[in-house]
Parts: structure tokens; sequence; C-alpha cells
């Protein structure tokens, strides 16, 4: 079988690790990065075994599957364009800038038969893949992603950088549809929202809590679902779930007993691009689709005007 031939637009902060799993991954064949950084570029491909470009339109025609790991506002027009030259596509999220781009990409890659995967990584946290057996009808969500302080992240809302994995999780698992948003949040050292807060309510009458901050003193990634007779507790750093479920004490009673999953040390990054990498080849769908992407977004761009409209 040949190999596919994959390559990756933008070699900053994530391209290069993408470049990385790449390289690894024994059915793809990495051909190149691209960068306008040309400094960046040269340095990701020598140290990937592989040729950097400045131009990603120098691709077209050469590869099978690209990662798009640039900023967001350029995801829409290189995406595009690898769309139209026959390529898959695994763009980062946030999908796109605004509804109407995401549409678009779908909309193209469903003409053509082509696979858009977005990258919403904590999908592929072993913590989060051991809650498809674990959730049955949930009845509250609360998720805290708070986040120390990083200069690289100010130019995107908190609501796009962090909370966008919560909400996206939290939609997988509500089992209804979203029925209302209501949300709240400032901005404190940039332009953007720095720290926000979201209730999701959903047809079903399951009611979420979302919480994003990235002026913590300490990087904190803490999931709780709350269903009948059970309270589950992820903890998507150190990759751990708790369950904790009414039980007989004997004498005494009713309690509560707790019994915890912790999961090996994984590399969800090489998970979601062995993922694609293997949606490509045998071409069927990713498991977070152009769609799932543009549902997450929706409500992250809700949230977002939401606040907007309270500040004015």
């Amino acid at each position: 079988m040949n190999k596919l031939r994959t390559a990756v637009i933008g070699v900053g902060y994530l391209g290069k690790f993408h470049a990385q799993k790449y390289a690894a991954h024994q059915d793809a064949e990495l051909v190149g990065v691209v960068d306008t950084d040309r400094k960046a570029a040269d340095q990701v491909a020598r140290d990937c075994g592989t040729q950097a470009f400045y131009d990603y339109r120098d691709l077209f025609g050469k590869v099978d599957a690209v990662s798009v790991a640039v900023p967001t506002a350029h995801h829409f027009q290189i995406s595009k364009e690898f769309l139209e030259n026959e390529a898959d596509v695994l763009i980062e999220k946030p999908m796109t800038n605004t509804l109407d781009e995401a549409d678009t990409l779908i909309e193209l890659g469903e003409s053509r038969g082509l696979i858009i995967q977005v990258g919403h990584l904590e999908r592929f946290n072993p913590a989060v893949l051991a809650l498809n057996d674990i959730v049955k009808k949930p009845l509250f969500f609360e998720a805290q992603r708070m986040s120390s302080f990083k200069p690289r992240a100010l130019n995107v809302s908190v609501v796009l950088d962090l909370m966008i994995h919560d909400i996206d999780i939290i939609l997988n698992l509500a089992g209804s549809r979203l029925q209302n948003i209501r949300s709240t949040g400032v901005s404190v050292v940039s332009e953007h929202l720095d720290v926000a807060n979201a209730r999701l309510e959903f047809e079903n009458g399951c009611v979420a809590s979302v919480t994003a901050s990235r002026m913590a003193q300490n990087d904190m990634r803490m999931l709780r679902i709350f269903q009948k007779e059970a309270c589950i507790t992820v903890d998507f750093a150190q990759r751990r779930v708790a369950v904790t479920k009414p039980q007989d004490t004997g004498e005494n009673g009713m309690g509560l007993g707790v019994q915890e999953s912790t999961f090996e040390t994984a590399d969800a990054l090489a998970a979601e691009i062995a993922a694609f990498v293997n949606s490509s080849i045998k071409r069927e769908a990713p498991r977070v689709t152009g769609q799932v992407g543009r549902h997450a977004l929706a409500t992250a761009l809700t949230i977002m005007g939401q606040v907007r409209l309270q500040q004015k």
C-alpha cells in the first residue's frame, strides 16, 4: 500500500507537533512543511526529515491530506484551496472565523467526497474516550478550564481558545439539541474575553455550566457530570476518571463509593493524527467531522455575541 502523502501548513507552536506525528506514522509520508517564516519551516523540515516550502500552493497536486495549523483567520482560504485541489484537510480548532465559512468548506468537501476533520484534541484524551461507556442520560455538567497567563494566546477570545474544548465534549455527550444559552464574560488584559461563563440548556432538561479563564494561577481542566445515581469527575490533565455512586454500607445504611480509573500516559495528538490518516486512507468519516466542528463554533460564537451585547 502506498503511503498517504501529507503536509503541514503552518509550523508554529502546534504545527511543528503535527509534523512530528506525520513523520513518525508508518502509513504516512510527510512530503513537506510550509510556513512564511522561512527559518521556522527550515528548522522543522530538518527535524522531521522532509522538505520546507514557503508557499502552500506549491503543494497542490503533491499531497493527499494536510493539517492546517495557521492562525484561524487563514483557515478558510487555505482549507478551501486544498479541498479544491482534492486533498483532505485536518483543520485546527476553531474551524473558521464564521459559520458561513464553515458551511462553504463542508459543502465543498461533501460535493467532492473529501474529508474534513476538526482538531478538537480533547476528543482523543483517553479519559474522554472512556466516557462513552460511562455517561448515560446526563442531567448536569460543570466544566472548568483554567489556564495560567500565556501572552501567545491573547489574540483570540478565551471562548475560542479554551472553552470550545468543553463545549464540544458537552454537545457530544448531552444527547439532546441545544435549546438556550446564557453567557457572561470580561476582558482583563486583552481586547478579547479573558474570562467567560456560559449556561447551556438542552431540550431534554440537561444543563451545563462552562467556565474558562486564562487568568488563573494554576492550570486546571476538570469536568463533572451528574446523572442518575452517579457523579463522574474527569481530570483531563491527569487522564483520570472518578465515578461516585451510592453504595450500601451495611449497618450505617447508604453511603458513597468512588471508583477511579487512571489511564496510561497517552499522546492525544498522535491519536488524532492517526485517526485522520486512517479516515483518509479508508475514506471513512472522522470522529470530529466538519459538522461537529461547526456545531461547537456556532455555540462559541453565540456566547461571544451575547457578551458583546452586554458590554455595549
